[in-house]
């Protein structure tokens, strides 16, 4: 079954606490939202719910980013109504989006490539308008940060979906511009590593997530060979 069958279908089970859990319960009744669940599924919620509060960051509330999330996403129309709940949900809950982000961080600890996953959804809805806002910069440094990166990841994670950083391979590899050759080839080594379509299916992200790898994937080759070029080494 794919992740959005199981979003409709996740009425059976049990509701367990955090304002993501409860934002499920809303939608399908019952809900298991910890460690044991899908965490295809965990991971979608967590897009979505997100998604939801990132709405409000540029100040305007509109159908825009939901809009862009089916799109990107390519949710089947059959699901597009239970998507929008969660997310509209998510956008009007009077929780804050630091409590949704630290529940979503604990569900995922130990696997900070699962959250990196989670930045990289947000970022690919975030620029469907092809402007990255002020409040939606602040939003994810902030989401960022409560996920336990360093602000120089954040900016390597953001350099691979927006201009000008996007030109710039070191920012992209998240390297100083004095680093060595055995740095270079280690960290391209790692971020190739962990963003291999394979790692994602892997770790339980949805296939239907998977052309962001191959995107990212080849923002990271194209600054390796960027370096190598820099320096003569190609």
């Amino acid at each position: 079954m794919s992740v959005w069958g199981k979003i409709s279908g996740a009425a059976a089970g049990l509701l367990v606490g955090g304002p993501v859990g409860a934002l499920v319960g809303a939608v399908a009744g019952h809900f298991i939202f910890d460690r044991e669940a899908d965490p295809g599924l965990v991971f979608t919620i967590a897009v979505i719910a997100l998604a939801g509060k990132m709405a409000k960051a540029d100040g305007s509330v509109s159908d825009v980013e939901l809009a862009a999330f089916q799109r990107v996403f390519q949710v089947p129309p059959e699901e597009e109504a239970n998507v929008a709940r969660i997310f509209n949900l998510a956008r009007q809950d009077v929780a804050g989006y630091e409590a949704y982000a630290g529940q979503i961080a604990r569900l995922f600890m130990g696997n900070p490539a699962m959250l990196e996953d989670i930045l990289d959804g947000l970022f690919e809805i975030a620029k469907a308008d092809g402007t990255l806002h002020p409040g939606e910069s602040a939003f994810l440094e902030r989401v960022a940060e409560i996920f336990g990166f360093a602000p120089n990841e954040f900016r390597r994670i953001r350099a691979s979906h927006f201009a000008p950083e996007l030109t710039d391979p070191y920012v992209i590899l998240g390297l100083d511009y004095s680093a060595s050759e055995d740095e270079v080839k280690q960290t391209y080594r790692r971020l190739v590593r962990e963003n291999h379509p394979d790692s994602l299916m892997a770790r339980g992200v949805p296939e239907e997530f998977i052309k962001l790898a191959n995107d990212k994937l080849a923002a990271i080759n194209a600054a390796h060979d960027k370096i190598l070029a820099e320096r003569g080494q190609s």
